[in-house]
């Protein structure tokens, strides 16, 4: 297959954001209809090179060759108009329209009067979402949609397109492992279709069951391209991050204090749904420097269970909890907040970060009022508690006046973090925190988590991947269609027993 003309070919593409290099001098081939990974750390270059290609970067120094033509594209919509379409990793979805409309956004359905026909566009929109085994309402508004649910829609959107070409930047991030089976699947279909994927993933079992080529990135530049079945994942993180990537070791056992927070019969409605309930009489117990892991599959109830006890839950929960020993009730996060809780959400680009602001700003945001007196804030003081956070996180940033946009994935995801330490929580919620972070950058936030917890915080922390809560907690605790069905020890913990505690309420409706 490789022998043919390349498809696409890259050549001295070099890209910089100001003063910092993003790619360089970067040369690449495409074989027609392979599946070719692309893999590096955050900051590697990777979705900078493949919004190059996408169209979405207009403005780079080298060339694109596509299919032996020289083409420069002015936008998506060009590069599009060629056959070539991008799955984000951050999702680019109007969250004020419906599932249908945002499908065929830019390019809807027409009647033959020329009116627009959301009837047809409807219905397409069913037959799309069907082929990823989605059961997404049409008509149902993008905003009520979880990220999972939001991945598959922008998963949908780039197969509407029949590109001949499909850049796919971590379309599992959010997934399922039942909804990746089924993506697996739609690529399969794809590849038969003579569809060439270039496929970016920090995942390494994904990159090895799919893909036929493994392109590896480090600092912007190429460092080799391997053919997958003569390779391993450990020489493809070795090359990654320049240097062996080891198991993460917390050397002792950390020894859990206090009681922090005591939750009681913790029960969320779900007005209008025949579930009534998104959570349902849920109790637990967290200690001061201790990690309690919150898994369970996409649906359960993790992300809920966090927003009530941030003070941003949907509706008002039942039960009672305890904070120090005192019952709160927060009916806001600003409550949560003042009361030592703090929440890194599971949605990076839509409610953690601010894209107009710059690196200090996005890390100061939640302690303007000590910067200052009167009303005035102390940019001074500002800048010197945001520089402290970059030095204490290890954020890889050109400086505090750089946009937080123009850092990679992992580097946002630290800013946050450093925001809400600089709040000085007690207890710490943190949703799904290294999702669409590479193995590199996950090892480091794995020894961040544990020495904060050794510091006294305490920590509760959900996650898609079951061996990251393996690893990182004293306690997991399983949800399944917003019940408790199963809470394990470190020592009691594993992949086999969590699956089954997770699955365990729809094996018993089958």
């Amino acid at each position: 297959m490789h022998a043919e003309a390349p498809i696409i070919e890259i050549r001295n593409v070099s890209k910089r954001f100001a003063g910092v290099t993003a790619v360089e001098e970067v040369n690449l081939s495409i074989a027609p209809g392979e599946l070719h990974a692309i893999c590096g750390e955050n900051g590697a270059g990777k979705s900078t090179l493949m919004k190059i290609l996408s169209g979405v970067i207009p403005d780079y120094e080298g060339e694109l060759y596509l299919k032996g033509r020289p083409v420069r594209f002015q936008g998506t919509r060009q590069a599009e108009a060629a056959g070539i379409s991008i799955i984000h990793q951050e999702l680019n979805l109007v969250d004020t329209l419906s599932v249908a409309a945002n499908l065929f956004l830019g390019r809807e359905l027409r009647g033959w009067l020329g009116q627009r026909d959301d009837r047809a566009m409807e219905a397409e929109s069913r037959r799309l979402l069907a082929e990823l085994g989605c059961d997404l309402d049409p008509r149902g508004l993008v905003g009520a949609l979880r990220v999972g649910d939001q991945q598959l829609l922008e998963i949908a959107k780039a197969l509407a397109l029949r590109s001949e070409i499909l850049i796919m930047d971590e379309p599992t991030s959010a997934l399922t492992e039942a909804e990746v089976q089924r993506l697996y699947r739609v690529i399969g279909q794809l590849r038969q279709r003579g569809v060439t994927i270039l496929y970016i993933s920090h995942k390494m079992d994904e990159v090895f069951h799919l893909a036929d080529r493994i392109t590896v990135l480090r600092d912007g530049r190429v460092v080799k391209t391997l053919v997958t079945r003569q390779t391993t994942p450990q020489e493809v993180t070795r090359l990654m991050v320049g240097r062996e990537i080891e198991a993460v070791d917390f050397g002792t056992a950390r020894q859990p204090g206090e009681l922090l927070l005591k939750v009681e019969h913790l029960s969320l409605p779900w007005p209008g749904h025949a579930r009534q309930w998104r959570l349902k009489d849920i109790s637990f117990e967290l200690r001061r420097g201790e990690v309690l892991g919150i898994a369970g599959l996409m649906g359960a109830g993790r992300t809920e269970l966090l927003e009530c006890l941030f003070g941003a839950a949907p509706e008002p929960y039942q039960g009672q909890m305890l904070l120090r020993g005192q019952p709160v009730r927060f009916r806001h996060p600003r409550e949560a907040c003042a009361a030592g809780v703090a929440l890194v959400t599971e949605d990076r680009k839509r409610l953690g970060l601010f894209p107009a602001m710059n690196v200090a700003e996005n890390i100061s945001l939640c302690i303007l009022p000590r910067t200052g007196a009167a009303g005035v804030i102390n940019r001074r003081r500002e800048w010197s508690w945001a520089a402290e956070a970059v030095q204490r996180l290890a954020i890889k940033t050109a400086g505090l006046a750089a946009p937080i946009t123009s850092l990679s994935g992992g580097n946002q995801q630290k800013c946050i973090l450093g925001r809400w330490l600089l709040t000085r929580p007690d207890v710490l919620l943190l949703d799904d925190p290294t999702r669409g972070v590479d193995v590199g950058a996950k090892a480091e936030l794995y020894r961040l988590i544990d020495q904060w917890v050794r510091e006294g915080l305490g920590v509760i922390m959900t996650s898609s991947e079951l061996p990251e809560l393996l690893t990182v907690c004293d306690r997991i605790l399983v949800l399944a269609e917003g019940r408790l069905t199963g809470h394990f020890t470190r020592d009691q913990a594993t992949e086999e027993k969590i699956m089954e505690a997770a699955t365990q309420l729809a094996r018993r409706d089958d």
